[in-house]
């Protein structure tokens, strides 16, 4: 078992918090990992201070951009070097399986090595202009910005704002989430020591773990913080959104989902039972892409959802540091209770639970926050469990008759983040894909990414974009500079 932090880092400086305790415990056995205290809302102020002041240091502020990447391939080779231990304390955090966190570490890596890459690739250009003068636009940073992350996928989630904003030539505030506060901990200390060894200012980043009523909202609400990344849940994303606006800065909202996982009947049907098993139920369905809605096409429904309920009862549920577990723990007994209020909801609906619906049985489960994978049908996609964020292993199967009625149904939700596509019909894959409203859709794969490639939602599944090229100037301010090349003067010069 790894050894865990209590320090947490305010502007720069390791130290305990002073702010509210803060208990961790493993969703695997409900032992207490570690206790430590929260940052307050004056470390808060203490820790935007730090950090504007560092943004304005010469020795950051006028770094070059190939400087900089320097930086961010240092904190890759740093994260690759350290990913067995990333990935044990993330599953000690979150229960995830060590093949999720392992692979998590790995793309931590790889996002900061990939917005390296992209930020010495970058390039200023000059704008057509249309008179005596030079046109050009730059991009410079924002100064402090905040990144406020969820409790499913914390090292992921970190590096996805981390590195753009570090690129961009920013101070970053990272808000964990008050019940994982650990992996961005030890990945705050991957970076501090890429800053010290480079003689860049430690107060770059923050780690300030607590409450997102308390230390979240004092972080967005901060005067010197100049933009807002936040993922999670819809809800608090609007609160964000609301804050934001009365500063007039903007914010990227990566937020719920309640993704639609289509079946054709031309599909090839292996392939199909093995990407709906995975796109629900890898992470225990803890996941705002997570294919909760499984629409089958009516004909093949019966004979696709009785198999895929076999396989769902096969599937190995455990602890995540076990090599075997092909399902872990949720990430706490409470939010293991808000899923089971959902499946008894689901009942009283008039939904039949095929397999699942309750936490399992046994000595090695009792301590746990366990549920097994669920499938329920006979629910219409009207029902709160079809429309409302269950964010567990839940997957409600429901038919459809033609493509109009397919679209109708998956389209009828207030989300569009995700949907994926199972089918041999290359046409009918197109017309579905550019008729779904979600941000992302796969065909014939799912939960596959790519840093590369850019991340956003539609409806109230988020607002702005993650990823990509674009990703780093998203942390940056734009100016635009004329440079006069005539010698007439000005108009009512004399």
């Amino acid at each position: 078992m790894p050894r865990f932090s209590t320090d947490i880092l305010i502007g720069g400086q390791w130290r305990p918090g002073t702010g509210e305790p803060l208990t961790t415990v493993d969703p695997a056995t409900g032992r207490v990992l570690a206790e430590l205290r929260a940052a307050s809302v004056d470390e808060v102020d203490e820790a935007a201070r730090a950090g504007a002041r560092a943004a304005a240091d010469p020795a950051w502020r006028d770094l070059l951009p190939h400087r900089r990447a320097q930086l961010l391939y240092r904190i890759a080779d740093l994260v690759e070097e350290a990913a067995d231990e990333l990935a044990a304390v993330q599953t000690a955090d979150t229960g995830k399986t060590l093949a999720e966190t392992k692979a998590l570490a790995r793309s931590a890596a790889a996002t900061f090595r990939y917005t390296a890459a992209a930020l010495e690739t970058a390039q200023e250009a000059l704008t057509p202009s249309r008179g005596a003068y030079l046109t050009m636009s730059v991009h410079e940073p924002i100064g402090v910005v905040a990144a406020i992350n969820p409790w499913n996928s914390p090292v992921a989630s970190d590096a996805q704002k981390i590195a753009p904003a570090l690129a961009a030539g920013n101070a970053v505030l990272v808000k964990p989430a008050a019940w994982t506060p650990l992996t961005s901990l030890l990945l705050g200390r991957l970076i501090t020591r890429a800053l010290g060894e480079l003689g860049l200012p430690a107060a770059l980043l923050s780690v300030l773990p607590g409450s997102g009523r308390e230390v979240g909202a004092a972080v967005a609400a901060h005067p010197l913080v100049g933009r807002i990344g936040f993922t999670g849940g819809t809800g608090t994303g609007r609160a964000i959104a609301a804050v934001a606006a009365g500063k007039l800065i903007p914010a990227s909202l990566e937020l719920g989902g309640k993704s639609p996982t289509i079946v054709r009947a031309d599909a090839d049907l292996e392939q199909a039972l093995a990407g709906v098993l995975f796109g629900i139920f890898s992470a225990s369905g803890q996941s705002c892409i997570a294919g909760s809605r499984l629409f089958v096409a009516r004909q093949i429904h019966r004979e696709f959802v009785d198999e895929l309920v076999a396989r769902v009862r096969k599937l190995r549920v455990g602890p995540g540091a076990d090599p075997d577990t092909q399902v872990g723990p949720l990430v706490h007994h409470r939010h293991r209770d808000a899923v089971a209020g959902y499946v008894d909801l689901a009942r009283a609906e008039g939904g039949r639970v095929r397999c699942g619906g309750a936490a399992p049985e046994g000595d090695a489960y009792r301590d746990g926050a366990y549920y097994l994978p669920t499938v329920i049908d006979r629910l219409p996609n009207s029902a709160r469990a079809c429309q409302e964020e269950i964010f567990g292993p839940v997957l409600i199967a429901l038919p459809y008759d033609d493509e109009d009625d397919l679209v109708r149904q998956a389209n009828d939700t207030v989300y569009g983040l995700a949907c994926g596509i199972w089918t041999r019909d290359h046409r009918a894959a197109w017309r579905l894909a550019r008729r779904i409203d979600a941000g992302t859709v796969w065909i014939n794969t799912y939960k596959q990414f790519s840093i590369s490639t850019p991340f956003s939602g539609m409806k109230d599944s988020g607002l702005g974009t993650e990823k990509g090229r674009d990703a780093i100037r998203a942390y940056q301010r734009q100016k635009s500079l004329y440079w006069g090349t005539s010698d007439a003067p000005l108009p009512w010069a004399g």
